[in-house]
């Protein structure tokens, strides 16, 4: 489990084709800090570590991650946001966030407002009831909220802190970012769609 809370930024080494998937090398201040078999969010997709040393760790993708997050268009040189898992005696500073990808979201526009920016995102229309007016979600790892939601778009404000400590700032019109939608609407949304109620994520919409 993570808290969107970006605790560094990763540049990506290399991507090495192994059997099935993709083997990832990430340049990295906490690189030292990780150990084998733990998990770190990488644009909000949960990976193991598999190897690490003072300034460099590894991580596999596999096949179907590569499928369903934006993971397979980085390249060398890129830079992702990292977060380690949350301690359980850890504050939720954000909200929870599970590295579990919903949807590849392209970005539509970037704008700024005085010392703020806004970004339009497109989000695949499967996650449409999943999103909510000021409420919550993950885009590229970062815990962000819904400032404004339009048919196929929402818009987000990014604060002048996040512009300058995540990789947001890199971002321009037509790249991917990884969207998770908040845990709890998710099953909310489900447990809806079981009993007929509602909309589910994989559902045509019902009439209440």
């Amino acid at each position: 489990m993570f808290t969107g809370l970006i605790e560094a930024i990763g540049e990506v080494v290399d991507l090495t084709p192994i059997d099935g998937g993709t083997r990832l090398r990430l340049r990295a201040g906490l690189s030292s800090e990780l150990a084998r078999g733990e998990s770190v969010a990488v644009d909000g997709v949960c990976l193991t570590v598999t190897s690490m040393d003072a300034r460099v760790f590894t991580a596999d993708v596999g096949p179907e991650t590569l499928r369903v997050t934006a993971l397979g268009s980085l390249r060398p040189g890129a830079r992702v946001n990292l977060e380690r898992s949350m301690r359980a005696d850890g504050r939720l500073g954000g909200h929870l966030v599970q590295g579990h990808v919903d949807g590849v979201g392209q970005v539509v526009a970037v704008r700024e407002e005085g010392e703020a920016h806004w970004i339009t995102v497109a989000f695949p229309e499967e996650m449409a009831p999943l999103l909510v007016p000021k409420g919550s979600v993950a885009m590229s790892g970062i815990s962000l909220t819904v400032a404004g939601l339009g048919e196929g778009t929402m818009d987000i404000m990014i604060v002048p802190f996040t512009w300058a400590h995540t990789n947001v700032a890199a971002l321009r019109p037509g790249d991917a970012v990884n969207l998770e939608a908040d845990v709890i609407g998710k099953y909310v949304v489900r447990v809806l769609a079981i009993r007929g109620l509602g909309t589910g994520p994989d559902e045509k919409e019902r009439r209440w």
